[in-house]
């Protein structure tokens, strides 16, 4: 099995991929298959219930909107942010929702349940959606699960979302990638293409990595002009801007270390504002890759469109990111934030050792160092948004990848603990981790700083 690059790198709304995007999609996904069923013009009632960490921390991340956006048929790729909200103000003074955009129902705030304690299920992200019909019929009920990086899996449904074994070299863990490597005479990257290949036309991988580069920069851009205070009521003020600023005015241009963290915090800042943005391979982590590719870009593509390296870049981290959802998990409500972050820290390190000329060995040896050194980290935001502290985190671990990419290629890919011993660590580490401490609010930060 193995995970496409194109499902790991979605393009999507903040500020999260778990509580946005994914029950955005599985409200999408209940409806679309209520309209397939021929049921949806016989609904005449509805009702959503967030469960576990969904409910503890909805509020914050926007997943009330994001499940009302669903059921109209509106999906985080192609909704616009601002028509999202507009939209949002008009359900609310209508008392009306449309199911899949054309059938109306009535609509009000107590038709949505919520149930922060309620973590006996599958995953801890859960929503159960109950559609009542017609006088007589019988009430439609379906529960679905948002499994991190905006992957969603119906209840009952033990596969791993968009893992394939359509593909010439399935792979789930690292041994069996650089075995690929070694009898292929291949790259990391090659492997990952050839898989792709198998998935989508040339032109299609070309274009789509195109346009995940695209997204990335353009949500770095945006980041570095956008002023202001964030959304949410904590009154956190956008710094990306301000700091770029004074870097350029300090040292002329920034220092490495200074754009690698700056770039990283305009995306998240962008991400909590509601903004579009890549899972990379979540919302909360979307400013790690960005960050580290743009760098990457600067150092090769002194000439040319920078094509080949950034598809070197996405194809390598992908393929690491393939190995980290299949065999861990990039859910925060899983297994901390070492699962968002440090999976993208690893990511990162991986995509930028391969540009700069690592080998398999050396890309998984930088991978591993990257996600060793977040191995126990929380996920702990204060009033469940994710500002304090996932913007700056997302900065240092910017940081972090490109150091570890370094130690890498100063090795000769030799190394004692391997990138699979580490994932299946960071599995371990996040099951015994106390659930207050995996995007509920409970602990942490989110209790001991609620002056904020």
């Amino acid at each position: 099995m193995t995970i496409s690059v194109f499902d790991l790198f979605t393009i999507g709304i903040g500020p999260s991929s778990s509580h946005t995007v994914g029950p955005m999609r599985a409200a999408a996904a209940f409806v679309a298959d209520l309209s397939a069923r021929h049921q949806l013009e016989a609904v005449q009632d509805i009702r959503v219930e967030l469960h576990g960490s969904l409910a503890a921390t909805g509020r914050g991340h926007g997943t009330p909107g994001a499940v009302l956006l669903g059921l109209e048929g509106e999906l985080p790729d192609r909704i616009d942010p601002g028509a999202g909200a507009a939209r949002l103000q008009q359900i609310t003074a209508s008392g009306t929702l449309r199911l899949g955009g054309t059938y109306e129902v009535p609509w009000s705030n107590d038709r949505m349940i919520w149930s922060p304690h309620d973590r006996s299920l599958q995953h801890p992200n859960a929503v159960t959606f109950t559609a009542y019909t017609a006088p007589g019929g019988d009430s439609i009920r379906d529960r679905w699960y948002s499994v991190g990086g905006g992957f969603i899996r119906r209840h009952g449904d033990h596969r791993t979302p968009g893992a394939s074994a359509s593909v010439p070299f399935p792979f789930a863990t690292t041994a069996q990638l650089l075995t690929y490597c070694a009898s292929e005479q291949a790259t990391i990257g090659d492997i990952a293409r050839h898989n792709e290949r198998a998935l989508h036309s040339p032109d299609e991988i070309r274009d789509r990595l195109q346009l995940v580069r695209e997204t990335m920069d353009a949500t770095i851009e945006r980041g570095l002009r956008a002023t202001g205070v964030l959304p949410g009521g904590l009154n956190v003020p956008r710094r990306a801007a301000d700091l770029y600023r004074r870097a350029h005015e300090d040292d002329g241009r920034p220092s490495l270390t200074d754009r690698l963290g700056i770039f990283a915090m305009a995306v998240n800042e962008e991400n909590a504002a509601g903004g579009r943005v890549v899972t990379a391979p979540t919302n909360g982590a979307a400013g790690v890759i960005p960050a580290v590719l743009r760098v990457a870009l600067e150092e090769h593509c002194a000439e040319g469109d920078g094509r080949v390296v950034a598809e070197t870049f996405l194809l390598t981290a992908g393929a690491i990111g393939s190995i980290i959802t299949q065999r861990a998990s990039i859910s925060g409500a899983e297994v901390g934030c070492q699962g968002e972050v440090g999976s993208a820290c690893a990511m990162a390190a991986a995509g930028l050792t391969a540009v700069r000329g690592g080998t398999a060995q050396q890309i998984e040896n930088a991978a591993e160092i990257a996600i060793e050194h977040h191995l126990g980290m929380t996920c702990d935001p204060i009033g469940g948004l994710v500002q304090i502290p996932c913007i700056e985190r997302n900065g240092m671990a910017a940081v972090k990848a490109v150091y570890a990419s370094r130690i890498a290629l100063l090795g000769n890919g030799t190394h004692r603990i391997t990138l699979d011993q580490v994932i299946e660590t960071m599995r371990q580490t996040g099951a015994d981790m106390n659930t207050k401490y995996k995007e509920t609010s409970t602990g942490g930060l989110a209790v001991n700083a609620v002056d904020c």
